[in-house]
């Protein structure tokens, strides 16, 4: 392959929550999605949604790196096409080590992907994330929940580190995987595959 930009090592370790990375990386380089991971909803899943089920998962790269496993975690009669009124919980299963800061700021421009975000707002959630993302290693898990007209609430490694009580912002950060537009749909297609008679 010629003309592949190299990553910087910030770049790099700002692959964590959300499906694309930064720079001309980004523009290089490919994904793939795949089943991976256990049918058994980890504790902070099963504590939030007690009936929760596993309704798909998949594997993201990028280059040659494994960035994270993805999950869905949804509750009986869950609607692809109301996934942001549905209870669900995504858990993300990382591949490598990556900031925790970079993780939101990836995430609210991936988040702008489905509406317009204002400065202020952009702001407000920007903190809510910081706060709730902590530097990741290989192995650790991050899980948002979402409990629609409630809250989503985040947990590192079954701990609760934050929540965000706002529908729009449940909205749009879930639909980072989950809505049509989303920057990865190969990703969203393996996450979706329990949906009878596709998505």
């Amino acid at each position: 392959m010629t003309d592949v930009a190299v990553p910087t090592r910030r770049c790099v370790l700002g692959l964590l929550a959300a499906p694309l990375v930064c720079g001309a990386f980004a523009r290089t380089a490919t994904a793939a999605a795949s089943p991976v991971g256990s049918a058994i909803a980890p504790p902070e899943v099963l504590r939030e949604l007690p009936a929760a089920r596993l309704f798909g998962s998949g594997r993201l790269r990028r280059f040659l790196f494994h960035v994270y496993d993805a999950r869905l975690w949804t509750g009986p009669g869950f609607e692809v096409a109301r996934f942001s009124m549905e209870p669900l919980a995504l858990e993300l299963e990382y591949g490598r080590t990556l900031y925790g800061p970079l993780i939101a700021e990836r995430s609210i421009e991936e988040m702008r992907r489905g509406g317009d975000i204002s400065l202020a707002q952009q702001g407000v959630w920007l903190a809510a994330m910081q706060r709730a993302f902590p530097d990741v290693n290989e192995g650790d898990r991050m899980t948002g929940v979402q409990l629609p007209g409630v809250a989503t609430r985040f947990f590192v490694n079954g701990r609760l580190t934050g929540e965000v009580r706002d529908a729009e912002f449940t909205r749009l950060f879930f639909g980072i995987w989950l809505a049509p537009h989303t920057s990865e749909p190969r990703l969203r297609a393996a996450l979706l595959a329990g949906a009878s008679g596709g998505s």
